[in-house]
């Protein structure tokens, strides 16, 4: 599946032209493959903490997936460019949030190319019936530039918490 993210309208990139996401499913896990394709240079990446959890990772360049069932519960992810990672979970919207246990971290790898950096990832243990997903990033340019992207946006700001923004359908795993 392929998705091109959208800025928030309060938030617009100055060198940062499109944040793409492919996901894919393999059994209890999914590879997610991140995009962000603007001017050589201009993606302020976070300096290097190694594989290890990491709380606040969203104040900087960060790629982020909520993921939902069929109730108010949900968990959110998020990889840094740097490798950290976090995962919470939540009872309901932005309540009951505790960190969620993860048996495999997931596995972060990035690529920069001349037309975009890449930001790959494996994330094992996610389940295997269908989940409701929203599918996010927060990019920092080299020049201070916040930009909040995502599939959806619910509001007059940024909030990837808000269940409007979980609009990507995955079906159960084969």
């Amino acid at each position: 599946m392929d998705f091109l993210l959208l800025p928030h309208p309060t938030t617009p990139p100055r060198s940062i032209v499109s944040v793409a996401c492919t996901l894919r499913r393999a059994g209890a896990a999914l590879d997610l493959r991140y995009a962000i394709a603007g001017a050589p240079g201009a993606l302020l990446l976070a300096p290097g903490t190694g594989q290890e959890r990491t709380d606040g990772l969203w104040r900087t360049t960060c790629m982020e997936l909520f993921v939902g069932g069929a109730d108010e519960a949900y968990r959110e992810y998020n990889f840094s460019p740097s490798g950290a990672w976090a995962a919470y979970a939540f009872a309901a919207r932005r309540t009951g949030m505790a960190a969620l246990p993860m048996v495999m971290p997931p596995r972060i790898e990035v690529r920069q190319g001349e037309d975009a950096t890449r930001v790959s990832v494996h994330l094992p243990g996610i389940g295997t019936g269908p989940l409701r997903l929203g599918i996010t990033a927060v990019i920092e340019e080299t020049d201070g530039t916040k930009s909040y992207w995502a599939l959806r946006h619910g509001g007059d700001a940024p909030d990837f918490h808000d269940p409007d923004c979980f609009v990507a359908q995955l079906p159960p795993a084969d």
